[in-house]
């Protein structure tokens, strides 16, 4: 026997992730529902070499499964989170609705397992926003090595992290340039094609956007509230993965190949760092991966005890998908939920 699985946003580009990553580490399921809107009631989505179809969110009785993974937004997870929660699963979200809630854990598996003790104050972990994901799990295994003091990120963020219509946009702009269609942009504030834009989300009163303020709050929240961060979050026309140029400064001096050491021994990292025209990872190499990907690393002169780092990971799966069927590992695991059934773990 295994678990009673249901897939929230299952039409979404992460809800489909989330089905086949499931699948891939062989997740014991007994049975798997796919769940989005009333409009997407009856669209067939794909499990392994099953195909189901979708059910509509109000009528799905949740107290009928065990888990439920949650990627249809923050509006929706705000209005049904808790509901599932008092019905019985325990909610894996990957919105930001929960993010800093005090009794929610947010986990990414490879940092801060333990916050999975506190999964049932509200049957609601919250999956970290993507970029912080990758930035964490490259940081923690420095960090316990060489307390870090300040992080200066710069975030290169493809479209697919703003959904199926930002892929869209950056496809139609690019064909529209070349004379086959309208290049204004809907779902972008600017061009996308063609051009970077250093704005994603909304501004605050500061001047910064909440996507930086995200990757700040989260990682003081799983890392080290201590650690000064400061981040500029840029949307490129990549379709997916993300990119990172981290500036790290420790209080302490250590060298790049110290760095290397123990990023290479560091669960979920995978270093690809040569000084050669293609010793390095692009966004293209680490699409369908799992892993958070670390090159360029070396030493920083202009400050006491500073390295730079380029790191780079598959947003739709270890920045979303991945994490989020890592944190239902670790619930079975640690016997938060239980079940009969063995699975296949993944490392890298």
């Amino acid at each position: 026997m295994g678990y009673r699985v249901a897939i929230v946003g299952a039409t979404g580009n992460v809800g489909r992730e989330m089905l086949n990553i499931l699948e891939e580490l062989e997740f014991p399921v007994d049975e798997i529902h796919a769940i989005a809107s009333r409009k997407s009631k009856g669209v067939e989505v794909s499990f392994g070499d099953k195909t189901i179809k979708c059910q509509d969110i109000e009528q799905f009785d949740f107290s009928k499964v065990d888990l439920v993974l949650m990627s249809a937004g923050g509006e929706v997870s705000r209005a049904w989170s808790e509901k599932i929660g008092k019905a019985g699963p325990i909610v894996i979200d990957n919105s930001s609705a929960f993010r800093k809630d005090a009794d929610v854990p947010l986990i990414v598996p490879e940092v801060n397992p333990d916050a999975v003790k506190d999964a049932k104050k509200k049957n609601i972990i919250a999956n970290p926003n993507c970029s912080t994901i990758q930035l964490v799990t490259a940081l923690k295994p420095l960090h316990d090595a060489a307390r870090i003091k300040r992080v200066v990120v710069s975030t290169y963020q493809s479209v697919s992290g703003a959904g199926k219509e930002g892929m869209d946009e950056l496809w139609n702009q690019t064909k529209a340039i070349y004379g086959l269609g309208d290049a204004r942009p809907k779902k972008f504030p600017k061009q996308i094609a063609f051009n970077v834009i250093p704005y994603i989300g909304s501004f605050l009163e500061d001047g910064s956007t909440d996507e930086e303020q995200k990757m700040s709050d989260e990682t003081h929240k799983m890392l080290d509230p201590d650690i000064k961060v400061t981040v500029t979050c840029v949307r490129v026309p990549v379709f997916v993965g993300h990119s990172e140029a981290v500036n790290i400064e420790f209080d302490r001096p250590i060298a790049p190949d110290e760095a290397r050491a123990i990023l290479r021994e560091a669960p979920g990292v995978l270093v690809i760092d040569k000084q050669e025209h293609d010793g390095y990872i692009t966004p293209v190499d680490a699409a369908g991966e799992h892993a958070v990907y670390v090159s360029r690393i070396r030493k920083d002169p202009t400050v006491e005890n500073g390295l730079n780092l380029w790191v780079v990971s598959d947003n739709l799966r270890k920045g979303a998908a991945l994490n989020a069927v890592q944190i239902a590992q670790l619930l079975d695991e640690t016997g938060v939920i239980t079940s009969s059934s063995g699975y296949r773990s993944i490392t890298v």
